[in-house]
Order: C-alpha cells, then sequence, then structure tokens
C-alpha cells in the first residue's frame, strides 16, 4: 500500500544534532498523519512527531523544543530534526505513515537506529 524510506541514523555525541528524513510512495493528501516514533531499549513504542492533516503537528513529551518535524508535501517527505541529544534519545526511530480510510490503517519503515554517545 505504502513504501517508506528512511535515512539518517547514526551515531552523534550528547549536545549534537541529528536529521532523519523519509520519504513515502503516497501522496501526503492521502495520509492523515506522517512522522516518527521511536523504540528504545526495553520499552514500548512512543511518539516523537508528527504532522497530522492541515499540517498540525504533535511531539512526544520532552521532544517539543529540541525535535522540529517539517514535510514538503510535493514530495511526500518528512523530516525531523533532533537537536541537544541526549544518551536517553538513543532508540530505533521508525517513520510512520497513516493513511485515510473508513478505518485509518498505520505503515512503518523499516527503521533506523539513533545511538547518542560519547
Amino acid at each position: 500500500q505504502v513504501q517508506i524510506e528512511e535515512s539518517g541514523g547514526g551515531l552523534v555525541q550528547p549536545g549534537g544534532s541529528l536529521t532523519l528524513s523519509c520519504a513515502a510512495s503516497r501522496y501526503i493528501n492521502d495520509m492523515s498523519q506522517m512522522g516518527w516514533y521511536r523504540q528504545r531499549p526495553g520499552t514500548e513504542r512512543e511518539l516523537v512527531a508528527v504532522i497530522r492533516s492541515g499540517g498540525i503537528t504533535n511531539y512526544g513529551d520532552q521532544m517539543a523544543g529540541r525535535f522540529t518535524i517539517s514535510r514538503d508535501v510535493r514530495k511526500s517527505t518528512t523530516t525531523l530534526q533532533m537537536n541537544n541529544l541526549s544518551p536517553e534519545d538513543t532508540a530505533v526511530y521508525y517513520c510512520n505513515v497513516r493513511l485515510k480510510a473508513v478505518i485509518d490503517r498505520d505503515y512503518w519503515g523499516k527503521g533506523t537506529q539513533v545511538t547518542v554517545s560519547s
């Protein structure tokens, strides 16, 4: 239904910055949301940031102010700029696409590892 390609993960020192990008094979107008979730070791997947229909953004706890999500409607891409990273941000970050339907359906990328360590 939708192909998702993530890029931009890697190793960064505490206090550093990293940018994640996600490209989807569907038009953004087909989506009710597009964005990022993460899964830290030993925890459940949690919201990082999403952009919903109409451009409304939602951030997870402790993300706002450090992370900024944006999108390119023409290219069906979303970018997550992460600043002031800490070791607690170490996780696998997954791009999420939620397609509009009678019951909206979530699609996930394969995930990209972000490691914050000195």
